[in-house]
């Protein structure tokens, strides 16, 4: 079986869909099936090379407008090249164009990231194309039944939905590594919280960084972005910028050792662009309570209030301490929340069944 997947990004750039992406198209070669990437290149050159197995193909872009790279040459690309099926991740304007224009009636799965929040005045020209590449599609993969019913536009297709959670190399977190964590705590002190993730705007990391005002502890933020100078810039303005240190991106071998370092893990997102949170399935493989926020979306499926960590209302800094205090100041409360989160990404998250279910998708879509 060949497949393609089509998406804006594609390791070494980090991300969670990217992370995703990369995560499942290795999974599948592991697998026998012939696995193409299709992406765009940071720069206007295209290269073709190959990564564990996998075809990379990064098209080279144009321009990039409201975070969607622009890429003529991803269109000719996906004309050229040969697949049973396309497996696109949504949303992506331009690879959602290039699928009508050059899909070649190839069958289409899409993996439904994400409602478009933020971007209200495109939307308005956006809608036409995004409903039309909706109905193109012969599946569409959703990453929780709550996204699933909440969404505006995956509601109108639930006869075409399939939940298939995202998961993740379970072993990779879960593995201690006693003696780097020690090293990550030796430096920065105790209790620690860690924050991993794109420095986006609905990431809400100005909500958490308040927060610190209010505790006695030291916040690791990994990750890079356009929002990274703006709240470098309001840790420094209310007073807490010696305890919020900004790490940037950790390479992938050194991330485990963060997670368990750590005391308590937060992810205090304020939009449904945050649709499911594959770095809090990273924070509780490695053993880490967490506390996140209600969306409306997957976070609250894959965080289960009480048992795996505390929800918390979004855009309350005030909450976000409350909850942050109340697991640094109870120990074995923290350590039984982590255990339970562990052992919920090891049973209902793992890698291996998320590439299976998308595989008998495959297999049930070229058999129809």
């Amino acid at each position: 079986m060949k497949v393609l997947h089509l998406y804006k990004d594609y390791y070494p750039i980090l991300g969670g869909i990217e992370n995703h992406v990369r995560a499942l198209a290795e999974g599948q070669a592991r697998r026998g099936l012939d696995v193409t990437v299709l992406t765009t290149n940071t720069s206007g050159k295209t290269i073709v090379e190959w990564q564990n197995g996998i075809q990379v193909v990064k098209a080279g872009r144009i321009i990039t407008v409201a975070s969607t790279p622009i890429s003529w040459k991803l269109i000719a690309w996906l004309w050229r090249l040969e697949a049973d099926l396309v497996h696109l991740q949504f949303p992506y304007p331009w690879g959602e164009l290039a699928y009508l224009l050059a899909g070649r009636k190839r069958p289409l799965i899409i993996t439904y990231q994400s409602d478009v929040v933020r971007q209200a005045r495109l939307l308005r020209l956006y809608r036409p194309l995004l409903w039309q590449v909706l109905s193109r599609a012969n599946w569409l993969i959703a990453t929780s039944q709550r996204y699933v019913e909440t969404s505006p536009y995956l509601s109108r297709f639930k006869d075409r939905c399939q939940v298939i959670p995202l998961g993740i190399d379970y072993d990779r977190f879960s593995k201690p590594r006693p003696d780097q964590a020690e090293a990550i705590r030796g430096r920065f002190g105790k209790p620690l919280l860690l924050f991993v993730g794109r420095l986006r705007y609905y990431k809400g990391l100005q909500y958490l960084i308040t927060a610190m005002k209010d505790l006695d502890a030291v916040l690791l933020v990994i990750g890079s972005g356009q929002m990274e100078i703006p709240w470098k810039t309001l840790a420094r303005e209310l007073g807490v910028e010696r305890k919020v240190f900004f790490l940037g991106d950790v390479p992938d071998s050194e991330l485990p050792s963060y997670y368990q370092a750590a005391d308590v893990f937060a992810l205090p997102s304020t939009h449904r662009s945050e649709a499911y949170g594959v770095s809090l399935l990273e924070a509780m493989a490695s053993g880490l309570p967490v506390v996140s926020t209600e969306l409306g979306t997957g976070t609250s499926f894959v965080n289960q209030h009480g048992r795996t960590g505390l929800v918390v209302p979004a855009g309350d800094s005030r909450s976000l301490a409350r909850a942050l205090h109340e697991l640094l100041g109870d120990d074995a409360r923290r350590r039984a929340m982590g255990q339970c989160a562990s052992e919920r990404v090891e049973k209902e998250f793992s890698l291996e069944a998320m590439v299976d279910r998308v595989i008998d998708l495959y297999q049930r879509t070229l058999q129809s």
